[in-house]
């Protein structure tokens, strides 16, 4: 075995991290504008967040402390599956034939196969400990509400999750492992909430949106007390959950004896990519070595490199609060395109700020480009990537790629943030040549724009 290349980077469960960290410790400039309260418009209070939130998930989204605890109930069960694995892809370098060093950071072996469980484990725990009985959520491709099923069970909780339509249609297997743990699935628009039949009135064949499913998510939690509701990516807690797989990678990077020059993760919301990037990011910030972080998103759904710095609502029904943050308009659906946890008109706001700051490069990317790096990176490394991960793979290759060309050899981690096991039927319309590459065009963008608030804080 000495002769073995090593490409398994691995920590014991004793060395795994026992502290969420906070970018908003380090983050330099003034502090994030507060979210607004949707009918008066002025800063949300710590009351009015407390309808829709445990205490300890307020303070996590108002803290600036550097290092939250993570608590004894909730490292048990992370135990289960992290940390998870950093692999460097010595078989796409060779494939490439490229002087980069490739590292991913690999999520797919938490029981629901992706990064999800991170956050969804201690929204849970949070929302047993408030005395709710059962949890209500929504979901694009079925990542956030399969880990919210899962957390449920866990803690003998009900879960109901409104499954975008279009992805609800696409993924069954996603459907049916919600429904193996207890959840119920609802395809979003849905006729069960004021909301979705307003929708599905003046369009029928509506194909859902993740804003449109988090209308009819808040709006279910708002009938009935028992639900806790819970939110799968951009906000402060969500964030902060996941920066366990960066803490990590900044480990298993040392027992690499290596450093990344690029880090590159996939976005939507914001959590998968964050988690990866924040805690590199907090390093620098604190004098350490210099980064690239890129964020790469679908150009069918461009938050980050189309849209507008504004404040606006995080769900198409303008239930919840208004957030500063890139958005395309409450109201855009986006195409419906396979990598459904990338179809987010809004981004998190602490990932958009770093994006405005120039802290994180934004790239968008083609759905095909995106299967063509995602079945090279297959045919290489052995593990079929989720289609949002795809995203992440096809700049990390055209990084590689440069190095190449360049005669550079950096060192490049991306976020491998889930297997694509229940996204096969997407790799057989890729193979089939019937996968589409849409772009909206400025005229589309510009309606949609049109929707969006023109509000400050006062």
């Amino acid at each position: 075995m000495r002769n073995v290349e090593r490409t398994r980077f691995s920590l014991s469960e004793t060395e795994a991290p026992t502290t969420w960290y906070n970018l908003a410790a380090d983050l330099p400039g003034p502090a994030l504008p507060p979210p607004l309260n949707p009918v008066t418009r002025l800063p949300l209070t710590r009351a009015e967040m407390a309808h829709t939130m445990p205490e300890p998930l307020i303070e996590q989204e108002l803290s600036t402390e550097r290092e939250i605890g993570i608590p004894e109930a909730v490292r048990q069960l992370y135990a289960l599956w992290r940390p998870s694995p950093l692999f460097r892809a010595r078989r796409l370098e060779r494939e490439l034939d490229t002087p980069a060093r490739i590292y991913y950071k690999y999520e797919g072996g938490a029981p629901t196969g992706s990064h999800k469980p991170n956050t969804a484990i201690p929204q849970a725990y949070y929302n047993k400990l408030a005395g709710k009985t059962g949890l209500v959520t929504e979901t694009g491709a079925g990542q956030w509400g399969s880990a919210t099923a899962l957390a449920a069970a866990y803690f003998g909780m009900t879960a109901k999750v409104y499954m975008v339509k279009v992805s609800f249609e696409q993924k069954p297997y996603r459907r049916a492992l919600m429904e193996t743990y207890g959840a119920r699935c609802v395809p979003s628009p849905s006729r069960e909430t004021e909301v979705g039949r307003k929708i599905l009135a003046d369009d029928p064949d509506c194909p859902g949106s993740l804003g449109i499913a988090t209308s009819e998510a808040l709006e279910a939690f708002a009938e009935d007390p028992s639900l806790g509701y819970v939110l799968g990516s951009a906000a402060n807690h969500v964030l902060l959950h996941q920066t366990v797989i960066g803490q990590e990678a900044v480990r298993q990077m040392e027992l690499a004896q290596d450093y990344p020059d690029i880090v590159v993760g996939c976005s939507g919301g914001g959590s998968n990519l964050a988690g990866l990037t924040f805690p590199f990011l907090g390093e620098q910030l604190r004098g350490g070595r210099k980064v690239r972080l890129i964020a790469v998103e679908p150009a069918a759904c461009p938050t980050l490199t189309r849209g507008t710095v504004a404040y606006d609502y995080a769900d198409t029904g303008r239930l919840g609060p208004l957030f500063r943050m890139h958005t395309l308009g409450h109201g855009f659906v986006p195409p419906a395109v396979h990598a459904g946890g990338l179809r987010a008109h809004g981004i998190g706001p602490l990932v958009s700020r770093c994006v405005e700051d120039g802290l994180i490069e934004a790239r968008a990317v083609t759905q095909t480009s995106c299967f063509e790096a995602g079945v090279r990176f297959a045919r290489s490394e052995g593990i079929v990537p989720a289609p949002e991960s795809t995203h992440a793979i096809r700049v990390a290759v055209d990084e590689a790629l440069r190095c190449r060309e360049e005669g550079t050899p950096k060192t490049i981690l991306f976020g491998l943030s889930g297997h694509g096991h229940f996204d096969l039927a997407a790799y057989d319309k890729y193979f089939a040549g019937t996968l589409a590459d849409d772009r909206p065009d400025e005229a589309l963008l510009a309606r949609a724009a049109d929707g969006i608030p023109r509000v400050e804080p006062a």
